[in-house]
C-alpha cells in the first residue's frame, strides 16, 4: 500500500525521484500513465493489469468508453527507476501534468500519484474544503 506525501523537483532531464518507501511496491518495472484531475498516475505491474483487464471489458461501441481508454492507455509507458531511485517522465506526460520544478509525489492507496506543486495545492485546498461533506456521503454508503 502506498501513502504519504512527498516533496521533490524535476530535473533538467525530466527526472524524479520515487520516495524510498515507495519503489518496493513499484517493483523493477512499472506503468506511468496520464492521471485525472491534472496528476500522473503510476501503477506497480500488478495493479496496472487488474486494472487494464477492467478496462477492455467496457464496451467499445460506447463512445465515451472509447475515449477513455485511448485517452489512458496512448499515455501509459512501461518504466524503470535508475540507480539513483529516479524514473524519466516523458514529455508529454510532463505537459499533460504541468509538472515544472517543483512536484508533490503522494501515495493513494493501489498507486503512487505526481502532481505540480501548484496544482496539488490548489486542489487540496478545495477538496480539504468539502472533506467533511464527502466523508459523510461515503460513510452512507456502508465503506
Amino acid at each position: 500500500m502506498f501513502m504519504g506525501e512527498y516533496q521533490h523537483t524535476l530535473d533538467e532531464k525530466g527526472r524524479i525521484i520515487v520516495p524510498v518507501k515507495f519503489r518496493d511496491g513499484l517493483g523493477s518495472s512499472f506503468v506511468l500513465t496520464r492521471g485525472i484531475d491534472k496528476c500522473l498516475f503510476v501503477y506497480p505491474m500488478s495493479e496496472w493489469e487488474t486494472l487494464e483487464s477492467k478496462l477492455k471489458a467496457l464496451p467499445f461501441t460506447r463512445a465515451d468508453a472509447r475515449s477513455f481508454v485511448r485517452f489512458f492507455f496512448s499515455g501509459a509507458t512501461e518504466c524503470e527507476l535508475d540507480k539513483q531511485g529516479r524514473v524519466v517522465i516523458p514529455s508529454v506526460l510532463r505537459d499533460y501534468a504541468e509538472l515544472s520544478r517543483d512536484c508533490v509525489v503522494l501515495g493513494v492507496s493501489n498507486r503512487v500519484e505526481i502532481w505540480s506543486q501548484p496544482i496539488w495545492e490548489s486542489y487540496a485546498e478545495a477538496a480539504a474544503g468539502s472533506f467533511a461533506e464527502i466523508a459523510e456521503k461515503l460513510v452512507d454508503l456502508d465503506l
